[in-house]
């Protein structure tokens, strides 16, 4: 795995892996249900991915969007591509919705909606959540 998949807590984030590319709960949740989505490589430009993660990026967002619209009840789904700090192809998927989610007594605003999502007002989930909710978005998977 690359650095950008182990900074965001590879393996204990695991939610869901693809031959190419890597679903990861984000530790830090600005919505509930925040994931990241990451390629296996070590490309640090998106046009730089083999033809076949791309097509495989269908069978990843599909699902994404089927267990997100379960779970979290989104009315959009943010795709955020940064790759700012953390060099190598990812995104940041966020759900969006008006209000807030609740999840094991704990509310997660959208603090932007409806515009750009607050990333700074992101919960920072304790190690026991984040088993917790890795694991359960991963049996939905």
């Amino acid at each position: 795995m690359n650095a950008t998949i182990s900074k965001f807590g590879y393996p204990a984030t695991l939610v869901a892996e693809y031959e190419h590319w890597v679903v990861l709960l984000r530790p830090a949740q600005p919505t509930l249900g925040s994931l990241v989505l990451a390629a296996r490589s070590d490309a640090t430009a998106f046009g730089d991915l083999p033809a076949q993660a791309h097509a495989e990026l269908k069978t990843a967002t599909a699902a994404i969007e089927r267990v997100l619209g379960a779970f979290v009840g989104y009315a959009k789904l943010n795709y955020l591509m940064l790759m700012m700090v953390d060099p190598h192809v990812h995104f940041h998927v966020i759900p969006r919705y008006e209000g807030t989610r609740e999840w094991q007594g704990m509310s997660f605003a959208d603090i932007g909606w409806p515009k750009v999502p607050d990333l700074n007002a992101a919960t920072a989930l304790a190690p026991e959540a984040i088993a917790a909710l890795s694991g359960e978005l991963s049996t939905r998977f």
